[in-house]
């Protein structure tokens, strides 16, 4: 299974750590409109936490990517 879809580990880690904590809203896009909005009062532990929340989508972007390039090579 993991062969024919290589980024299911990567998916399903971005959507639970990712997003994680999921009320009032998920914490990355709190974390990303906070930044949008000129990061007013960010310390270096909110930097941290956007860095730690935001590995699971760099992470996946990438093995979906590298599955992208597989499947162009087999055409």
């Amino acid at each position: 299974m993991s062969q024919k879809i290589p980024f299911i580990t990567p998916l399903i880690i971005a959507l639970t750590l990712g997003l994680a904590p999921f009320t009032p809203e998920p914490h990355l896009l709190g974390k990303i409109r906070w930044i949008a909005g000129g990061g007013t009062g960010m310390g270096s532990m909110d930097y941290f936490d956007l860095l730690l929340h935001g590995a699971p989508w760099v992470w996946l972007l990438i093995s979906l990517f590298k599955w992208g390039l597989v499947l162009i090579k087999k055409e």
